[in-house]
């Protein structure tokens, strides 16, 4: 398997650790998010990347990064979904920051159930095109639609913040009102946002959150929307403690150029960068 960018496969001290979770039992359209964790790890040693982000950070020799490598998923999905939480907590319990690689979207359920065990209050920065706040899809209430229901309902977060939102019904506002959820739709998105998260923050990011336009390599496309200028412009000005990361929902089998994978990659370095920052 391919290491991630710089990282090495086994470090005594590191900040950072590169997580795949290789699932997509709960796609609802197409699977392969499945396979968005090699894709990426691929994507990252390209001879074009620049270890050096926008921010001035050199991330092969300003911080120490460890890629542990893809989580082995056996068994049942509340099986899948307890190994994931136990895997996650070991690595939060270390003072490390994880940067897990999916996936569908159904993973940051139990990802986030395992910073919860630490990380009391938490806010949650989510990037996507969806709100991913039904009750259930298809009967299925761990469905990659539900997540952020499941979240909300149980208490694990106090502050959500959505933008990129243009795909959502009635449902969804009933629930981001209930919830007390800060959505923000395409259709009333400004350049100039900038947040500030009085709690450690934990970012998870969709890649449909992107316009098509710059990433076609998603199971469901969704036009209007995010261009990675915009999202490294809002991670530039984030004001927070960021101690986690996800990016989700990337398919390689759509993403023939490779152009999806890129746009994750270079989203990644930034929010590393930013975390270097924000440590020294």
């Amino acid at each position: 398997m391919t290491d991630f960018g710089g990282a090495v496969k086994k470090a005594d001290d590191y900040q950072i650790a590169i997580l795949g979770i290789p699932f997509d039992e709960k796609s609802s359209y197409l699977k392969g998010a499945s396979l968005g964790p090699r894709a990426i790890r691929e994507a990252s040693t390209s001879k074009m990347i620049n270890p050096w982000t926008e921010l001035g950070v050199n991330l092969r020799e300003d911080t120490a990064i460890a890629d542990l490598g893809d989580l082995t998923l056996k068994g049942s999905v509340s099986e899948i979904f307890a190994h994931i939480m136990r895997k996650v907590l070991g690595i939060i319990e270390r003072g490390v920051m994880p940067v897990v690689l999916g996936g569908d979207h159904s993973i940051t359920y139990p990802i986030i159930r395992a910073f919860a065990q630490k990380y009391k209050p938490l806010d949650i920065l989510h990037f996507d095109a969806h709100p991913d706040l039904y009750e259930e899809l298809d009967g299925d209430k761990l469905s990659h639609a539900c997540p952020f229901t499941r979240i909300m309902e149980e208490g694990l977060v106090e502050n959500l913040v959505q933008i990129g939102i243009r795909a959502k019904i009635g449902e969804h506002e009933e629930r981001a009102r209930k919830f007390k959820i800060k959505m923000i739709e395409m259709k009333n998105f400004r350049d100039n946002l900038a947040f500030t998260f009085k709690n450690p923050l934990y970012i998870s990011f969709d890649m449909d959150a992107l316009d098509p336009a710059f990433a076609p390599g998603v199971s469901h496309r969704e036009s209007g929307g995010l261009t990675p200028r915009q999202v490294i412009q809002i991670i530039h000005r984030l004001k927070a403690h960021i101690v986690g990361l996800d990016v989700v929902e990337l398919n390689p089998t759509r993403d023939a150029s490779g152009i999806t994978a890129s746009a994750a990659v270079k989203i990644i370095m930034e929010i590393m960068g930013k975390v270097v920052l924000q440590s020294k």
